[in-house]
């Protein structure tokens, strides 16, 4: 997989808008990567606007170069080098109505202040010229910026009425950045909450992805909590009483603790007080997660408390723990715990040479076939047997295996 840079980005963002404008059309930076740039970030991607119109933009960078995916909403992707990735060139446009919550029933092409004023939240509503290194600013956005809040672009009732998934974001900007979230749109989230249904599982789920990998992913929770959002999307971390409240807070603070994790694990850490591995795994199942994800999740939930005092347990019942591929994210979960002591017993016995922390098996099916045992559900449980007892030291030879066998 070729990894992006952000050198490289920002050089295509700049080539995108040159030729745009070299075409004769207006083109500014926008969004997300202006409000990174004035943030002090390092933007992740680029957005461009411009008043070129789709069919106009494909002619201009190649149809080769050009996906026409969102061209029905005037979109454009353009395909850049490989280290730069893809950029969104999108016409300046007004949306119709929304009738299912999430999308516009058509655009309308339009100016570059009207397409700000139908953008979500005034940070997100910045363009920036690059060549003149010039923001432009028709939604308040740079003030809101300077002061930390997130203020909608009009009103917020509207604004979420006609995406709801917007709600969500507002969480995910304001915990993320820090910022306070303007009592009017804390008011209309609170109003509105239960209408997140409307939206799609699979973007429910990105957000939440966004929210729990990220380092303020303890506040993002507090939000969800505090706006009722987390009544509608993830009921389980409610808290219906006093013990369940002192659950959550330790798994806040579990969560808080983690460094850099992925999704499963961080879905882990916020479940597993209040939830076990069944429900984890109707979570993961709600909001349509691939298998990986949802496995990892449940496996982490089970495998913490399985493994709580691991200098007791048989080796057998450690062993396949530790050669298991989600090991490292239990380990971080344990360490999150504050169960680093036996973290650091399961870590100095995965420094065993592989031969001794994982040796080749003793006896295969295909041994058990020589034997004259018929195939069948039985040939788990006696390989598993038979495993066991290697681990353990209790068979160390082959022969000794075979013999053992009979009596099963």
């Amino acid at each position: 997989m070729t990894l992006l840079t952000p050198e490289a980005q920002r050089r295509f963002a700049l080539d995108v808008v040159r030729k745009l404008r070299e075409a004769g059309f207006s083109a500014y930076w926008a969004g997300g990567c202006v409000r990174d740039q004035l943030l002090g970030r390092t933007p992740k991607d680029y957005d461009v606007a411009t008043n070129a119109t789709p069919e106009q933009i494909r002619e201009i960078f190649g149809r080769r170069r050009t996906l026409a995916i969102g061209a029905s909403f005037g979109v454009i992707t353009v395909k850049g080098p490989r280290a730069a990735g893809m950029i969104e060139v999108a016409t300046f446009r007004k949306d119709s109505a929304y009738s299912d919550g999430r999308h516009p029933d058509n655009v309308i092409f339009c100016t570059a202040r009207e397409d700000a004023l139908r953008r979500d939240f005034t940070i997100n509503g910045l363009f920036f010229d690059p060549f003149e290194n010039r923001v432009i600013d028709f939604v308040g956005g740079q003030e809101d910026l300077a002061l930390r809040r997130i203020r909608a672009i009009g009103r917020p009732r509207e604004r979420f009425a006609e995406d709801k998934l917007r709600m969500l974001r507002a969480v995910r900007f304001s915990a993320a950045f820090d910022f306070a979230l303007e009592d009017e749109i804390r008011d209309a989230i609170r109003d509105m909450a239960a209408e997140i249904s409307v939206v799609s599982p699979e973007r429910i789920a990105a957000e939440m992805n966004r929210m729990l990998v990220d380092p303020s992913r303890v506040a993002a929770i507090r939000l969800l909590l505090d706006t009722d959002l987390a009544a509608s999307i993830l009921l389980e971390i409610v808290p219906q009483n006093e013990e369940q409240t002192k659950q959550l807070e330790q798994a806040l603070q579990v969560m808080g603790r983690l460094k850099g994790p992925g999704f499963a694990l961080a879905l882990a850490a916020l479940l597993h007080t209040m939830s076990g591995a069944t429900d984890v795994e109707v979570v993961c199942r709600r909001w349509r997660l691939s298998n990986a994800i949802t496995d990892r999740a449940v496996w982490l939930v089970e495998k913490h408390a399985a493994i709580a005092d691991p200098q007791a347990m048989k080796w057998s019942a450690l062993q396949p723990i530790l050669i298991t591929d989600g090991i490292e994210d239990l380990l971080k979960l344990m360490e999150a715990t504050s169960a680093e002591g036996a973290a650091a017993y399961c870590r100095e016995k995965l420094r065993l040479p592989p031969d001794e922390l994982n040796p080749p098996p003793l006896v295969t099916g295909e041994d058990l076939l020589q034997l004259g045992i018929p195939q069948g559900p039985q040939y788990r449980s006696i390989l598993q047997k038979i495993r066991e007892m290697q681990l353990d030291g209790e068979l160390l030879t082959r022969e000794a295996a075979l013999v053992s066998i009979s009596s099963f």
